[in-house]
C-alpha cells in the first residue's frame, strides 16, 4: 500500500493590506483542516499583492515577511498540518525574493524556494522589482509523499519539473499569480495538466484571483485528469486524495520515465 495525502488546493485575492491576507490565509487554512486536509497549498503572493503597495516594496517586506511566517506557524500548529504558500522575503536590496516557503504541522519553516524564473513575458517586468533566485527548487517530505516546489512562471520550463520528478518528486505544487489575457488561461490549464502527463505525477495549481489574475486552481492526477478545479471564484479551496497508489498505476501502464532515452545515451549507444 503507497501513501496518500488529504490535500487542498486553496485560492483568494490577496490586497496590498497583509494583515488583510493574513486573516484571509487563515479562514481557508482553518476550513480545509475542518474537512480534514493535511497539506494546504496557497498562490504566489499570498503575503502581499506587491503591485498596489503604496510604500517602498522593500520596507513593507522588511517589516511582513516575519509576521507572514509566524502566521503560517501558528495556522499549521494549531491545526496539526502543512502549508505551502507565497510571499515576499527581504534580499538585502530593493528588490526582494518572491518566495515559497513550506511550514510543518509542529509551526516550523522546514523549507523554501526562491523563484528562479522571473515573469518578463507578455510586456510584464517582474525582474524590475524582484531579485531572483539562484538554487534548484527542493523537494520536502510530506506524509511519505515527495512534494516539488513550483513557482509560477516556472511552470513553461519543463526541463525544471522533469529534474524535480528525476530526484523523486511524486507532486509538483505550483504557487501561482497567473495573470489573465489571450490565450492565458488556456495555457495555464494546459501547462497544469502537461506537466502531469509528461511526468506521471499529480500537480496542485493554486493561482490568485487578485484583479489581473484568472484563479482556476486545480489538481490534477497522473494520468491528467483533473480531480478538483475552483473557477474564478474568489475565495475557495477543494481537497483530493493524493494516492501514490494511483502513480503506480498510471506509471504501470504509461511507463514514460521507464522509456525515455536521453540523446547522450542514445550516441554512446550507437558508437558501441
Amino acid at each position: 500500500m503507497n501513501p496518500s495525502l488529504l490535500a487542498a488546493v486553496a485560492q483568494f485575492a490577496p490586497t496590498p493590506d497583509a494583515a488583510a491576507n493574513r486573516d484571509a490565509i487563515a479562514g481557508l487554512i482553518t476550513k480545509a483542516a475542518a474537512a480534514g486536509a493535511r497539506l494546504v497549498v496557497l498562490p504566489e503572493e499570498s503575503m502581499l499583492l506587491a503591485s498596489d503597495v503604496e510604500e517602498t516594496l522593500s520596507d513593507v517586506v522588511e517589516r511582513e515577511w516575519s509576521v507572514f511566517l509566524t502566521t503560517l506557524s501558528s495556522k499549521a500548529a494549531e491545526h496539526n498540518l502543512w502549508i505551502i504558500a507565497g510571499g515576499y522575503e527581504p534580499s538585502g536590496n530593493s528588490r526582494p525574493f518572491n518566495t515559497i516557503v513550506v511550514v510543518d504541522p509542529s509551526g516550523h519553516h522546514v523549507e523554501s524556494y526562491r523563484k528562479l524564473h522571473l515573469y518578463d513575458a507578455f510586456a510584464y517586468q517582474e525582474s524590475e522589482y524582484v531579485t531572483g533566485g539562484t538554487e534548484i527548487p527542493p523537494i520536502v517530505i510530506i506524509d511519505g509523499i515527495a512534494v516539488g516546489l513550483v513557482n509560477c512562471y516556472d511552470i513553461r520550463f519543463p526541463e525544471l519539473t522533469r529534474d524535480l520528478v528525476a530526484r523523486g518528486a511524486d507532486v509538483l505544487s505550483i504557487s501561482a499569480a497567473w495573470v489573465a489575457g489571450a490565450q492565458k488561461e488556456d495555457h495555464w490549464s494546459t501547462l497544469v495538466r502537461a506537466r502531469a502527463i509528461e511526468n506521471t505525477c499529480w500537480v496542485i495549481a493554486s493561482s490568485s484571483t487578485s484583479d489581473d489574475c484568472i484563479g482556476n486552481s486545480l489538481i490534477v492526477d497522473p494520468m491528467g485528469v483533473q480531480r478538483a478545479g475552483l473557477g474564478p471564484v474568489t475565495s475557495a479551496f477543494a481537497i483530493v486524495e493524493i494516492s501514490l497508489d494511483r502513480t503506480a498505476q498510471v506509471r504501470q501502464s504509461l511507463p514514460v520515465l521507464a522509456n525515455r532515452r536521453l540523446i547522450t545515451s542514445v550516441a554512446v549507444a550507437a558508437k558501441e
